[in-house]
């Protein structure tokens, strides 16, 4: 690393030296993976990807393996204070990071995340806190490559970021100030997982009729087609970031059954009427990656005026005979998403879901409405307790990163050399 020849600060120095990310430490990218990879004949080995790294944490319950030659391993391996990053995400999940703290040569990395390995200069541990505060303050977001539905980092962008150098000891004092808000950000993330852990079993005990033989009493199975007897294709027109339009829904604004309303896009002309969304309105992304095909949300009025692309299709479900927010939590369904799933086609680096074979599948519903709505209340009251721990979480985040500015003296916007 280049700056530790010229760091003749002082500890007590409050000076700060600011170096490329590539300097202040190694900057590579992972392994890309083929079908050539996933079918070559000799070791596999296990490989962390994006959904992999999570906020601060690595989930290793669903880790897949591809095959790493000598050469390869020797390149791809992760050591522990690895720092990880996302390099493709949604907007605001670009550049998600954390450090990698099991044993050496354990894990490689596939191309959709980078590693950063510390320099002499540089804690992990403090690295990792700048990288966070990045993510938080749009510094990653800025410097992104966009596409329809996905950003990328980019390992070269990433490199030329500025980085905050100042002496060890200050790091390690501060890396020793935030670790009692990494605590509390600890705790809100078990309580969450918790959580959403108990609404998944709510969910599950409520809709226990599907996958079973035949329905069970006060339960239909019906063709979908039957009870959602009409769809809507979104709009096709070419979008910009211009506010001044009409907002629009695209593939990545559906999150967890609701609107994410985070990097919208304005339709620059007028729509026609029986195109702007309703409240009630049921989407169904139609096309995305394989792991979001099919997510669905209900739109609940979130804006005076919107309307969608054509990546999303709205049901328009009979409300005679099912509840429009039954509709989507039957949509989300794990049982469900893999039968939406395996009717997808494979396009150009997407699937595609078409609205006509979804629409054949058969849906399990209770026959009276209240049972319906007394399924989705229960559904609904775990959700408020999720939204107010992610609040409180949110809190947190803002509160260490205001902390970590401030130690630095104000100083860590990100920037470019």
């Amino acid at each position: 690393m280049g700056s530790s020849g010229s760091w003749a600060m002082s500890a007590e120095s409050n000076h700060v030296l600011w170096v490329p990310v590539g300097e202040a430490g190694e900057v590579r990218m992972g392994k890309q993976l083929s079908p050539a990879s996933s079918r070559e004949d000799g070791a596999h080995f296990p490989y962390l990807r994006v959904a992999n790294v999570l906020d601060g944490w690595i989930d290793y319950s669903d880790v897949k393996t591809m095959s790493f030659g000598p050469l390869e391993r020797c390149r791809y391996e992760l050591m522990p204070g690895d720092i990880l990053l996302n390099e493709g995400q949604s907007l605001e999940l670009v550049g998600r990071s954390a450090i990698y703290k099991e044993k050496p040569g354990r894990f490689f990395f596939q191309n959709t995340l980078i590693r950063f390995r510390s320099g002499s200069d540089v804690l992990p541990e403090y690295a990792q806190t700048i990288f966070t505060a990045w993510q938080g303050d749009g510094t990653f977001a800025s410097i992104a490559k966009k596409t329809t539905s996905i950003a990328h980092l980019g390992g070269d962008r990433f490199s030329k970021l500025l980085f905050p150098i100042i002496p060890l000891e200050r790091q390690r004092r501060i890396v020793e100030i935030l670790e009692c808000h990494a605590e509390s950000e600890r705790a809100s993330r078990v309580a969450i997982t918790k959580l959403r852990s108990i609404r998944r079993g709510v969910a599950l005990a409520g809709m226990g009729a599907i996958g079973a033989s035949c329905p069970s009493g006060g339960w239909q199975r019906v063709p979908l087609g039957e009870v959602v007897p009409s769809v809507d294709y979104g709009i096709s027109v070419a979008l910009n970031a211009d506010p001044g339009g009409i907002p629009t829904l695209r593939m990545n604004n559906i999150r967890d059954g609701r609107p994410d309303l985070i990097d919208l896009r304005y339709c620059p002309q007028g729509v026609n009427s029986r195109l702007l969304l309703r409240v009630g309105d049921v989407l169904f992304n139609r096309t995305n990656s394989i792991e979001h095909v099919g997510r669905a949300g209900i739109w609940n009025g979130e804006l005076e005026k919107a309307t969608f692309a054509s990546y999303l299709v709205r049901l328009n479900p009979d409300t005679r005979r099912i509840a429009p927010r039954y509709l989507v939590e039957w949509l989300q369904h794990p049982v469900i998403r893999q039968r939406v799933r395996s009717i997808a086609t494979v396009a150009v680096q997407q699937v595609n879901v078409n609205p006509s074979r979804l629409r054949e599948l058969e849906i399990d519903l209770p026959i009276d409405l209240s049972v319906q709505n007394e399924l989705v209340s229960s559904l609904e009251a775990c959700d408020r307790q999720i939204s107010a721990e992610l609040e409180n979480l949110a809190k947190i985040r803002t509160m260490k990163q205001g902390l970590t500015a401030a130690l630095l003296g104000g100083r860590l916007a990100g920037r470019t050399t």
